[in-house]
C-alpha cells in the first residue's frame, strides 16, 4: 500500500543534507544483501523493490515488495547490526539513503518526518497482520487473487493499474507460499473466467475481488 503524507516527502528526501544521499539502481541490481552491515535506512522514491530471504538450508523466498513511498531497511533502528534480507530492484529505482543516527535525530526533532515514519510502521504492521490471516484461513487461489488486487491497486481506490512483467509467476508463488505450477493454473483459470487478462502486463478486472467474498472454497 502506498504511503500518503501531508508534506512533500520527495522534496524532503531530495534536499541535500548531512547523512542523506540519493541513489539510483538499475533493474535486478542489489540495494543491500542479507548479512551486510545495517547502518542506513532507505526510502523508495521511484520504482519497486523485492525483499528476498535466504534460509540456512539455501532456500530463497520473496517475502514482500517495497513500493514507492515506503521505507525499508529500518531494522537498524532497533539494534539490527546486519541485514536480515536482500533487496533487489525490480525496475529502475531512485532510493534515498539516510544514516541511522540522522533518522533517530529526525524522529526526535522533525514532527513531519516522525509522522511519516509512524504511518509507515502502522500500515506495514496492518499489512503483515492481513498477510498472516490470509495464510491461515485462505486457499492459495484466494491468496493469489488478493495479491493481484493489491499489486494492481484495486484494493485501494478501485482504479486498476497494469502489473508489469517484472513480477514473475515465481515471485507470485513465493509470496503466497505455493508452487509456480499452482500459480500458472490459477492464472489461466482467472483469465478464462474474464477476471484478468495478460499479454506482457497483467490487467486485473474488478470482478476478481468477488472471489475474496466467497467463503465456500476449501483451503489448498
Amino acid at each position: 500500500m502506498k504511503l500518503e503524507a501531508d508534506f512533500d516527502y520527495r522534496e524532503y528526501f531530495s534536499r541535500p543534507g548531512a547523512g542523506k544521499a540519493l541513489l539510483r539502481f538499475a533493474r535486478d541490481q542489489v540495494i543491500f544483501s542479507q548479512g551486510d552491515a545495517a547502518d542506513n535506512v532507505f526510502f523508495l522514491l521511484e520504482g519497486r523493490i523485492k525483499v528476498v530471504v535466504l534460509s540456512a538450508q539455501g532456500k530463497e523466498a520473496a517475502t514482500r515488495l517495497v513500493e514507492s513511498g515506503q521505507f525499508f531497511g529500518d531494522g537498524c533502528l532497533i539494534g539490527d547490526e546486519t541485514r536480515y534480507a536482500t533487496t533487489i530492484a525490480m525496475r529502475d529505482c531512485v532510493v534515498a539513503s539516510i544514516n541511522k543516527c540522522r533518522v533517530i535525530e529526525a524522529l526526535r526533532t522533525e514532527p513531519d518526518f516522525a509522522e511519516l515514519f509512524i504511518r509507515h510502521l502502522l500500515i506495514r504492521n496492518r499489512g503483515m497482520e492481513e498477510d498472516l490471516i490470509d495464510q491461515l484461513f485462505n486457499s492459495s487461489e484466494k491468496r493469489l487473487a488478493r495479491l493481484l488486487l493489491r499489486l494492481s491497486k484495486l484494493d485501494d481506490d478501485g482504479s486498476a493499474q497494469p502489473i508489469a512483467p517484472h513480477i514473475s509467476q515465481e515471485t507470485l508463488a513465493e509470496m503466497i507460499g505455493t508452487t509456480r505450477s499452482r500459480v500458472s493454473f490459477f492464472m489461466n483459470k482467472f483469465r478464462k473466467l474474464g477476471l484478468i487478462s495478460y499479454d506482457r502486463n497483467i490487467e486485473v478486472h474488478p470482478r476478481l475481488s468477488a472471489m475474496l467474498q466467497d467463503r465456500s472454497q476449501a483451503r489448498n
